[in-house]
């Protein structure tokens, strides 16, 4: 898989989200994100199933592997985008820490009498989901080198909905 195809992959992903996501609205279906939290959990569960398997074909291996994770990020970042009405794009790290740094300078400026002052919920969300990404890249790095292929697994069965049956009908 080239760059182009992880590109792809990645915004193959998030179309896919936007569709289903319109596709829930209109329908009015009771959560609209849940057919794409299953999708995002069968991708989840296809790797962590799949990934072992797929190891001793090199040649199939790599590009499919890369193909599904770039998807699986792509449904996942328009997803959170979709939800939090683009408030939040989750595969923006250097995002995060640059709204960090605009926050931080707000509130340093409005120490003296300008008007503008820094949002302590907005500073603490985005400190929040720096440390969370921080603390899941570890412990995902320590559990995929531990127990491998299948640490997406308990993955797969959180982000899946409770209710998604019922929410798409």
């Amino acid at each position: 898989v080239t760059v182009i195809g992880a590109l792809l992959s990645f915004i193959a992903g998030a179309a896919c989200t936007s569709l289903l996501v319109n596709f829930g609205r209109q329908r009015q279906a009771q959560s609209i994100f849940a057919l794409p939290l299953l999708l995002e959990a069968a991708c989840l569960i296809v790797f962590g199933l799949m990934g072992a398997w797929l190891q001793g074909l090199r040649a199939l291996f790599i590009p499919a592997t890369v193909s599904v994770l770039c998807f699986t990020m792509g449904l996942q970042n328009a997803l959170v985008t979709k939800v939090s009405r683009s408030e939040i794009r989750t595969t923006h790290v250097t995002g995060i820490v640059t709204d960090i740094g605009i926050e931080i300078g707000r509130f340093l400026y409005g120490f003296g009498d300008a008007p503008v002052q820094g949002n302590t919920a907005k500073l603490r969300l985005l400190s929040g989901l720096l440390l969370a990404f921080a603390v899941g890249g570890v412990v995902g790095a320590w559990a995929f080198k531990s127990i491998g292929y299948s640490a997406t697994l308990p993955l797969a069965a959180v982000v899946t909905p409770q209710r998604a049956s019922a929410s798409c009908s």
